[in-house]
């Protein structure tokens, strides 16, 4: 199923990030000294010694209950992987946009300026995200949350205006899209299989690895989900 009537929300939302761009450099930090770090699993301590290498998180081999939970999990994966790449692009771009906002202090200026990214989008990318099926749309929305620390329809607001961002909802709304969603890895089974593709990906270089707005221990958030399976 295509959606169509809210998607000028999240296009504009991802547009106007997209559009405020600069280029950053980043200086690498060398360091010959090593350190020990520990893990806790399920009461055993592991010790883990690095030096200046990032951290490597060994993942357990997939195992399904059902050829239907394959199915879903690797239809989950396919759309994850299409929709991140726009997540991990917003929440590069909001500091600079939001500091290219803080310049214009004309309403004028500030006018001229979302016309342009209104131009922008409809020239790079709606069509593109007007293809977005439903359910890819709401995992956008999930993981623009996890990259930004905001909800899209916080974002929207922030943009544009209140009326804007109750509008963009509630034509979300029917088709049971919300882009007030946020991403709760621990309570929502989705995003904890959301996030175990994302890590999985990453390790893969499939996609490249972004940190989330928020902290999310990868460990720590199998642990409850299996403690949940075991009780279950």
């Amino acid at each position: 199923m295509k959606i169509r009537p809210y998607i000028f929300g999240i296009c504009f939302l991802v547009g106007f990030l997209s559009q405020a761009q600069t280029e950053e450099r980043y200086a690498e930090q060398k360091n010959d000294s090593s350190e020990t770090f520990y893990y806790i699993i399920d009461g055993d301590t592991i010790p883990r010694e690095y030096i200046d290498l990032d951290e490597v998180i060994l993942l357990r081999k997939l195992e399904f209950d059902s050829k239907d939970d394959r199915r879903r999990y690797l239809i989950l994966r396919r759309k994850t992987r299409k929709v991140y790449p726009f997540a991990k692009m917003a929440a590069e771009r909001l500091t600079t946009m939001t500091e290219r906002l803080k310049t214009l202090e004309r309403k004028r200026d500030r006018k001229v300026y979302t016309k342009r990214i209104q131009k922008y989008i409809e020239e790079e990318f709606s069509e593109e995200l007007k293809k977005l099926t439903r359910t890819e749309g709401q995992i956008l929305v999930k993981l623009i949350h996890r990259q930004t620390g905001r909800t899209a329809f916080d974002l929207v607001k922030e943009l544009r205006t209140g009326w804007r961002a109750f509008w963009y909802n509630t034509k979300a709304n029917l088709f049971d899209i919300s882009i007030k969603e946020e991403y709760r890895p621990f309570s929502s089974k989705e995003d904890y299989l959301i996030e175990d593709i994302l890590e999985r990906s990453f390790q893969a270089e499939i996609l490249e690895r972004q940190k989330p707005a928020f902290s999310i221990d990868y460990l720590e958030l199998t642990q409850h989900w299996n403690k949940r399976t075991v009780n279950n």
